[in-house]
């Protein structure tokens, strides 16, 4: 990814809609497996700029691991530590050591081989411990905003729930989520096709007082995402147990 799209991130992520409706999406499917100040070992796998790891810091204690040391600087200064540097497909850990794997929109990086990545999940959690993703949905979605991020690859969650169990996963719960704010994303990738491309990211945009309103839309959805299989949304969500 950029460089520039780390410091667009590292801004976004304290006051941005999606960020912000996703943590209280986030929050809801951690808690139907884990209390709130836990004991668990938890690894943030593909931690970016840092605004979930602090998140997950509720639940247990929280390593972060991030390949761009660009990130990693904005991790620190979130006052984080316990973060190394390196790939999630070699996970610098030793086996059987996490309680919990969180990573979000990494999976789907260019070049990174998602089914190695799953099975090096596998062998860093114990027994017992779950992997929990989200991943960018439909494929058919792809646009300007993939390309400025790097996103090599979007999810239907049949195919999802396919590689996780080939990697050895028992699938708990995998859904869609951010289903009310669909219909504007198929129209934002539709006028894409005919307006002059845009340069950077969709954080890039200026939402103003829509921010608010499109926030509140997205964290009303946490419960449904908890409980059910949303039929279709701009994200693919997943929770898989090892065995």
């Amino acid at each position: 990814m950029k460089n520039e799209e780390y410091e667009i991130m590292f801004r976004a992520e304290r006051e941005h809609w999606w960020y912000q409706g996703m943590e209280v999406v986030s929050r809801r499917l951690i808690e139907k497996y884990y209390p709130k100040a836990g004991t668990l070992k938890i690894l943030d796998a593909g931690c970016g700029t840092g605004g979930m790891t602090a998140v997950l810091g509720e639940y247990g204690l929280v390593y972060g691991l991030e390949i761009s040391p660009l990130a990693l600087g904005f991790c620190r200064r979130r006052n984080q530590v316990n973060l190394s540097c390196g790939s999630v497909d070699r996970l610098p850990f030793h086996s059987d050591r996490f309680d919990l794997i969180a990573s979000f929109d990494v999976l789907c990086i260019k070049g990174l081989d998602d089914e190695r990545v799953l099975e090096e999940f596998r062998r860093v959690l114990v027994p017992g411990g779950r992997v929990f993703l989200r991943l960018p949905a439909c494929p058919w979605l792809r646009g300007a905003h993939d390309r400025a991020v790097d996103i090599g690859q979007r999810y239907r969650i049949d195919s999802l729930r396919k590689k996780i169990i080939e990697a050895g996963l028992l699938v708990e719960h995998l859904t869609y989520a951010n289903m009310w704010l669909f219909p504007l994303a198929v129209l934002k990738r539709g006028l894409e096709l005919i307006l002059p491309s845009q340069k950077g990211s969709d954080l890039t945009w200026s939402m103003g007082w829509l921010n608010g309103i499109f926030k509140t839309i997205l964290s009303s959805e946490a419960h449904l995402v908890s409980r059910m299989t949303l039929p279709i949304g701009l994200t693919a969500v997943a929770i898989a147990r090892k065995i």
